[in-house]
């Protein structure tokens, strides 16, 4: 292995692919010529892998962590592949919760670094391939793979479903997918295949056709989840140990489907994703791996503990109530606002920062006029510049504004003008979370 150090892989990797959470455009590979060349490098172990493929704009890893916990509470050996990490690299492919070991990265690297370096795959093909070459060395018993991007094109575009998951079409990377939610729908449903059952999260007006249309054509069962289960809160309750849970009462007429649960997801707009993950729970009792009403109760509890799943309405702290949440497009963050509104605090206090191909001015129209604003830079070259948004966010309407060059910074003099009565979010985007995230690690 040329004693190369792990560190020094991933910074090989990070130089030398390019990195759609880095540098935007620059790495969007739009056909599968890469990832298929991968694949057949590897003897095509996409093949060999039971999958769940999970699609959308919002809600969809979310979703993939919430089945893989209870495919695990069954007994499968469940591997998880996600994007993009908040901290650790090696978050993105785990099997049963445990992420991929660092000596296995530089052997993968290590091992194919010539091959694949004729191919020119971009970083998320790269990882992709890693994931499917783990999952299949290790012998996963099923997989569940988040889509990046899309569907259509997506590298994840060639696993083998058991079962298809779209949760819902909203407006983001529509420089890629398309300006309409019609297009962007197409996009996803580019993900459904012949004869595979596929599971649309929310009905909407404008992309059930593009749905129905292309299951049809692929002969494939479609189920709208929220068609079948409805759930209503009742309320958030905190376990002795500092663990808080949504706890949910679960309305369907279908026998396998928990009459309530308690989701350690406690954000309100979870209800959408548990509603999904739940329809695609009842879809799978007809494949080679069904999942009992137990194993999903004890799923959705455990998702946490089961997958670490961060960054979802995470509460860090409670005088003053501290919370952080990776929504980042109009719809995720409208969701996240409404959850902000419910509290109850003295007075706000918003860390955000957004990258830089996000339309900032139609995001920050969203947000409260009488916040303090700490705007700041996340650490990708993505990210916007922090004079830049607090500009922006000036033109519309919000006053109190200060800016910082680091998320560290921002956090720490949001924290220092809180009164205990206070609250402070931190969100915006993935990557304010992910440092916040790691800052708070150290």
């Amino acid at each position: 292995m040329n004693g190369k150090n792990y560190q020094e892989i991933l910074d090989f990797l990070y130089a030398q692919l390019p990195m759609y959470q880095r540098t935007g455009a620059a790495a969007y590979k739009a056909d599968l010529n890469n990832t298929l060349e991968l694949c057949k490098m590897l003897e095509n172990p996409e093949n060999e892998i039971p999958a769940i493929h999970v699609a959308g704009t919002n809600g969809k890893g979310s979703v993939s962590h919430m089945l893989a916990s209870a495919l695990m509470e069954q007994g499968y050996k469940t591997g998880l592949y996600t994007s993009p990490h908040l901290t650790d690299f090696r978050e993105r492919i785990t099997i049963n919760g445990a992420k991929i070991p660092k000596e296995k990265v530089i052997e993968f690297v290590e091992n194919y670094k010539n091959t694949f370096q004729a191919i020119k795959p971009s970083f998320f093909e790269l990882t992709f391939a890693m994931a499917l070459d783990y999952f299949h060395q290790q012998k996963v018993n099923i997989a569940v793979f988040e889509t990046g991007m899309g569907g259509r094109l997506d590298s994840t575009n060639v696993v083998k479903p058991v079962i298809s998951v779209i949760t819902n079409i909203g407006h983001d990377h529509q420089q890629f997918l398309g300006d309409t939610i019609e297009k962007i729908a197409k996009e996803k449903a580019g993900i459904i295949k012949a004869n595979v059952p596929v599971i649309i999260g929310k009905t909407q007006t404008d992309t059930a056709p593009v749905f129905t249309s292309a299951a049809n054509t692929q002969k494939a069962p479609i189920l709208f989840a929220d068609e079948h289960i409805h759930t209503s809160d009742e309320g958030i309750i905190e376990s002795e140990n500092y663990n808080y849970y949504r706890k949910l009462r679960i309305h369907s007429s279908h026998t396998k489907v928990p009459e309530n649960i308690n989701s350690a997801l406690t954000g309100l707009y979870q209800k959408e994703n548990i509603v999904t993950a739940l329809a695609a729970m009842v879809m799978l009792q007809n494949t080679n791996f069904p999942v009992s009403t137990t194993s999903i109760r004890h799923g959705m509890q455990k998702v946490i503990k089961n997958t670490n799943l961060r960054g979802r309405w995470q509460i860090l702290g409670k005088n003053p109530l501290t919370i952080c949440d990776t929504g980042h497009n109009k719809e995720g963050l409208e969701s996240v606002l409404e959850m902000i509104k419910q509290q109850t605090y003295s007075k706000l206090h918003i860390v955000m920062g957004v990258v830089n191909d996000k339309n900032a001015g139609e995001i920050l129209k969203l947000f409260p006029k009488d916040a303090g604003y700490y705007i700041c830079k996340a650490n990708i070259p993505r990210s916007m510049d922090e004079n830049k948004l607090a500009e922006i966010a000036r033109k519309n309407g919000l006053a109190e504004i200060s800016a910082f060059g680091t998320v560290k910074d921002a956090f720490l003099n949001a924290q220092k003008k809180a009164d205990q009565k206070d609250m402070i979010f931190i969100g915006g985007s993935t990557f304010v979370v992910a440092d916040l995230l790691e800052y708070l690690e150290k």
